[in-house]
């Protein structure tokens, strides 16, 4: 798929977000964004695709209530006339120990980390077909893609992740051939808050690579996801080789 005049729907992704946008607009495609806390990522995005020459659309949504989810792919549809690309980076990642799980968790997890990809999906899909195809890309997690659970407390938040992995074979198989479905999943990409010196030592040691990726690794997959016309129903692991270890 050749970007130039495309409209391509982001969810979520704060800092990753941003520069994902940043690469779209690059190739010349309209940008979007939704958001549900990170307001200044959101619009800093939009901003510098504007900057590029092309537009942008920054929406406060709250994917996992289904009307606003529903409002917000009409209005993308709306402004730019057509949506071509699809990119689920809407996420909650939240401690929780066996001992404090309940359905509110889990329902919780399963509607921010799944059923909001699987709902956007199911709404972007007949729009995208109207104008002869177009791509929707999901994001999963490494540990989830390296096929068993690494860590605890994670539980909800695991089972979800794999579940975009399946949902992305499904969807790929029952979309195809005008829609091409698949996944990312991201390893150590950016160091979160308030890592300290010895926490960011030990992933280091334990990626082969060596280093976090950054968030341009992230834009690059998107990127080859969306211009390729012969990959479906994949998932792939950006994650320095950390699942090797």
């Amino acid at each position: 798929m050749d970007l130039k005049g495309k409209a391509v729907l982001i969810t979520g992704g704060a800092r990753i977000g941003r520069a994902v946008a940043a690469a779209l607009a690059r190739r010349g495609a309209d940008v979007a964004m939704t958001y549900r806390a990170s307001k200044k990522s959101a619009e800093e995005a939009v901003t510098c695709a504007r900057d590029l020459g092309v537009r942008g659309l920054a929406m406060r949504t709250d994917l996992t209530n289904e009307s606003e989810l529903r409002n917000a792919v009409d209005k993308v549809a709306k402004f730019f006339g057509r949506l071509d690309v699809l990119i689920n980076m809407a996420s909650i990642y939240e401690k929780a120990a066996l001992k404090a799980l309940d359905s509110s968790v889990w329902k919780k997890n399963m509607a921010a980390n799944l059923e909001c990809a699987y709902l956007l999906s199911l709404r972007c899909a007949p729009i995208m077909k109207r104008r002869g195809g177009g791509r929707i890309i999901h994001f999963s997690d490494w540990v989830s893609a390296s096929g068993r659970p690494r860590y605890k407390d994670y539980l909800p938040y695991y089972v979800a992740k794999a579940g975009v992995i399946g949902l992305t074979e499904a969807l790929a198989l029952e979309l195809a051939p005008d829609i091409l479905v698949n996944a990312i999943a991201p390893g150590p990409i950016l160091a979160p808050p308030g890592l300290t010196a010895k926490e960011n030592r030990e992933v280091k040691r334990v990626t082969p690579l060596g280093r976090w990726g950054g968030p341009e690794e992230i834009a690059k997959a998107v990127l080859f996801l969306i211009e390729t016309d012969f990959i479906t129903g994949e998932c792939i692991r950006v994650d320095g080789g950390r699942h090797l270890f």
